[in-house]
């Protein structure tokens, strides 16, 4: 078995600043309580992290995280909840992490982190798909 280096660790980004839109405006963020849940639901657990940030841009599908690897997609999810998903997060973490292609398995992926699903977006070094063949006659 090996062990990821700390820069190769998959990583849970959870924005902290995520209400609902039907929250009061100093109502206690739910996006806080995610994250903490989050964090909870890790443990101490190697080889995955949990960090908090400030607003990940996608308010109109709050509550919302990340789940990021170096060198593989990174995953944007939304409408989630902050009382159910911090074991959800994890678990996603889990199955990316287990991951040899860079790419989050359909299969086995908790069902938030199906219907959640925001964005996919590429790696740094991201080559692109290859054009198809075309006829040049």
């Amino acid at each position: 078995m090996t062990t990821k280096s700390a820069d190769d660790r998959t990583t849970v980004l959870v924005c902290i600043t995520c209400r609902t839109p039907t929250d009061p405006a100093d109502a206690p963020r739910k996006g806080l309580a995610l994250a903490e849940a989050t964090s909870h639901a890790l443990g101490a657990e190697p080889g995955i992290k949990v960090e908090r940030v400030r607003c990940l841009g996608n308010c109109n599908r709050g509550l919302s995280a990340a789940i990021r690897r170096d060198n593989a997609w990174t995953y944007v999810f939304g409408h989630l909840d902050a009382a159910r998903d911090g074991p959800t997060l994890i678990a996603g973490a889990r199955l990316f992490s287990g991951s040899t292609d860079g790419l989050m398995p359909w299969r086995g992926r908790p069902d938030p982190l199906k219907r959640g699903l925001i964005a996919r977006v590429p790696p740094l070094d991201f080559q692109g798909e290859l054009p198809e063949a075309t006829d040049a006659t």
